[in-house]
């Protein structure tokens, strides 16, 4: 079911009247149960079968974890090496299969592998990091197991961060499942905006940016100015979508009493790497750090530790978001990258003042950088790549600089919504800050009737699913 279909619409209008009626924690946990089955399982309903298996898995091992008779390491063991199980058979089984096929057809041995022909079911990779995360935590202290296999189901199943997150930490989430909860209308109210501006800036500003990425990439003799622009329009667009889903994940579980993480804060603002992985994607990127990362010995260590552990969450940054080596190069990238950074931050320490140019060289030059990223992200044919990191402005015919300033200003202006937005969150919410009140009461239901104008006149005809459903 997706999140800016009539389908979705209609689903959410029914859970919210179905679940306020019911009043009582309990019974509005036991209707988000099956609510969130169907709208999982809406198109494929065997995608809940992997599911449900890492729901029950999971659940008996954190119960497992507290007993003082069982084997701790093991179970945890047990645990991870279910999920990781079932995402390397679902995401990643068919790319293992072709590069042995590829390695043993070089070598001139000629071996027939089992294929799959198998759908990767939708946020397979957004659910088993949750529900490691949990059992990790629960094997750390750093929460008890969840005895009611109801809330815990509800903690894995929420249909609003289902399929493509934000990945929420038990600590965090489930303290809110097993607690009653209430609505304030200015929940409501700040909830339907998320709502309409998350769809806005879907169908609005995605989908339409989209149009010129997708042709773009879907090319194979470009030139120069045509392949940026159309990496400009993709940086646009990826960020539009995946913040949207966001938006709209949020916006819904508010609806129902629920407060998820953030999963952005205006990421092309960045000043560095770092600064990126902190303002994108937060949910996972804070995972890798806490999960992965800092056990490896973090930033601690000799130079050659600290680089092998960079390069290692990085390498499983990339592989985390698709089965590809498109993937893990953009994931390498960004190792070398940080890496390179943290060098130049050491040769120029204390000697380069704060200065609004300079942190406005430092945030063009990040944006520059992950544009460059972004093309290895995008461009799966690896050939195709290289052809294009080797494309020279100055072979560039004239009509092509033409066609690609008209798109690049286009693509601009249908993003204006976007800086409008990170102004407001970062220097006039300070301004008006003491009257934010006052302003809330008739600026946000203004602004929601905007956006809900601009949706009815401005949609694109051409609309698609999130680009990270297929993660």
């Amino acid at each position: 079911m997706i999140f800016h279909s009539l389908d979705y619409a209609v689903f959410l209008l029914a859970v919210f009247c179905i679940y306020w009626c019911l009043g009582r924690r309990r019974w509005q946990n036991l209707l988000l149960i099956p609510a969130s089955w169907l709208f999982y399982g809406y198109v494929h309903p065997w995608f809940l079968l992997p599911f449900l298996a890492t729901t029950v898995i999971d659940y008996f091992v954190a119960i497992g974890l507290e007993s003082p008779r069982t084997h701790r390491r093991w179970l945890v063991a047990a645990s991870v090496s279910s999920n990781l199980g079932l995402l390397a058979v679902f995401k990643y089984y068919g790319f293992f299969v072709s590069n042995v096929a590829s390695l043993l057809n070089a070598l001139h041995l000629h071996v027939s592998l089992p294929v799959l022909e198998i759908i990767l079911p939708a946020g397979i990779s957004f659910y088993t990091f949750q529900s490691i995360g949990y059992v990790v935590d629960v094997y750390r202290g750093h929460v008890r197991a969840c005895r009611s296999l109801v809330d815990y189901a509800v903690f894995v199943a929420f249909f609003p961060l289902l399929v493509a997150g934000p990945i929420q930490r038990a600590g965090d989430f489930l303290v809110q499942i097993q607690r009653p909860r209430t609505l304030e209308p200015q929940q409501f109210c700040s909830a339907l905006y998320l709502l309409v501006w998350g769809v806005f800036k879907k169908v609005v500003i995605a989908d339409t940016v989209a149009i010129t990425a997708n042709k773009v990439f879907l090319a194979k003799d470009l030139s120069f100015p045509l392949l940026w622009v159309g990496v400009l329009a993709f940086c646009i667009q990826i960020y539009a979508d995946f913040s949207a889903y966001t938006d709209i994940a949020r916006g819904s579980a508010r609806l129902l009493g629920f407060e998820l993480s953030p999963n952005f804060n205006h990421p092309y603002l960045a000043q560095s790497p770092s600064d990126f992985w902190r303002r994108w994607h937060i949910s996972l990127s804070s995972w890798i750090r806490d999960y992965i990362y800092i056990p490896l010995g973090g930033s601690r260590g000799t130079a050659g530790r600290v680089i092998l552990n960079l390069f290692i969450v990085f390498f499983l940054t990339g592989l985390w978001h698709g089965a590809s080596w498109n993937f893990v190069l953009w994931g390498l990238y960004y190792a070398v990258l940080t890496l390179l950074y943290r060098l130049a931050e050491r040769l120029v320490a204390g000697r380069v003042p704060d200065r609004w140019p300079v942190i406005l060289a430092r945030v063009l030059l990040m944006f520059a950088l992950t544009n460059l990223g972004w093309l290895i992200f995008r461009e799966r044919d690896l050939g195709q790549l290289g052809h294009d990191l080797t494309l020279s402005p100055f072979a560039a015919p004239a009509m092509d600089w033409m066609v690609a300033k008209y798109l690049g200003m286009l693509t601009l202006i249908y993003s204006l919504p976007l800086w409008l937005h990170a102004a407001w969150d970062l220097k006039l919410r300070q301004v008006f800050a003491d009257r934010e009140q006052t302003l809330f009461l008739w600026l946000n239901p203004l602004v929601t009737s905007l956006l809900f104008t601009g949706i009815l006149l401005l949609r694109s005809d051409v609309s698609g699913d999130f680009i990270y459903f297929q993660f």
